[in-house]
């Protein structure tokens, strides 16, 4: 039974991804994407937001909090990761910018690509990466159902009417995901209680979102909650292969599960809360 829910939450998982960004890739142009990229010093800030202060937060709160050897790695790697498909859920869900967060994401994952394997060496000396096993789950799950979609809305407008369709099956396949991963992880949950592992995972996340918040007004105010949900959502995905391919340990992979199941219990929330604030705003 255990091993039907595991696979049902991966098979979760790779539906979630693909319908999400084959759905933008169907609602918005190439233009509306990546038109806010072009704002390079906003690029420099959403760069330097996750791939410099998230690992200096991850590196600050290891100096609080004297976590066993397994569970440091695992929140370092966490911290190297950027760029999920969930970013554009949290986006739509706080009524954001969801075109600005999908060019963020895109970003972010082709920049965790080439950033990971040069850095998780550096945090653990002898541990080598495969960087296509990284590329390839990000590449076939995101990149490529993005691009098939703008492709198919260029060469066949028609195909728009299916936009409902592939909601439902996002929002069906994010609720499996969530539901699954509790269930399935609460023995690895609760097996770290009293090693502080849990209350560095929250601050680890509020610091993160901050860090977001503050870097986002790079690109406007209006854009400010996009990035602190960008920033504190990281690729747990990428995390995990990198866990599993390179560190025998349990308790890293333990980390990344814990660290990605808080992540969902803060940011849900939050969203709610920015939507209600731009809500407000769209009224003033």
């Amino acid at each position: 039974m255990s091993d039907a829910l595991t696979l049902l939450s991966r098979l979760s998982v790779l539906i979630f991804a693909i319908a999400s960004m084959a759905s933008i890739g169907l609602r918005y142009s190439v233009d509306e994407i990546i038109g806010p990229l072009r704002d390079v010093r906003g690029v420099t800030l959403a760069l330097a937001a996750n791939f410099v202060a998230v690992p200096i937060l991850a590196f600050g709160i290891l100096r609080l909090f004297r976590l066993d050897t397994p569970y440091a790695l695992g929140l370092l790697l966490v911290a190297s990761a950027a760029g999920a498909p969930m970013i554009v859920k949290f986006a739509e869900i706080a009524g954001g910018d969801v075109a600005f967060s999908a060019g963020l994401l895109v970003l972010l994952i082709v920049v965790s690509i080439a950033y990971m394997p040069l850095v998780v060496p550096l945090l653990a000396p002898g541990a080598e990466i495969n960087a296509w096993a990284i590329a390839a789950p990000l590449v076939l799950t995101m990149l490529l159902p993005l691009g098939a979609g703008l492709l198919v809305k260029r060469v066949a407008p028609a195909v728009w009417r299916i936009l409902p369709v592939l909601g439902v099956v996002a929002n069906v396949s994010l609720v499996t995901l969530v539901v699954l991963t509790f269930a399935l992880n609460l023995p690895s949950v609760r097996s770290v209680f009293g090693t502080g592992a849990i209350i560095a995972s929250l601050l680890f996340i509020g610091g993160a979102l901050g860090i977001g918040w503050v870097f986002g007004g790079a690109f406007g105010e209006h854009l400010r909650d996009e990035m602190a949900l960008s920033t504190a959502q990281r690729n747990f995905a990428a995390a995990l292969v990198v866990a599993t391919q390179r560190f025998p340990a349990p308790g890293v992979l333990v980390m990344v599960v814990v660290v990605s199941l808080a992540t969902m219990a803060v940011l849900f929330p939050v969203a709610k809360v920015f939507e209600r604030r731009t809500h407000r705003h769209s009224i003033a």
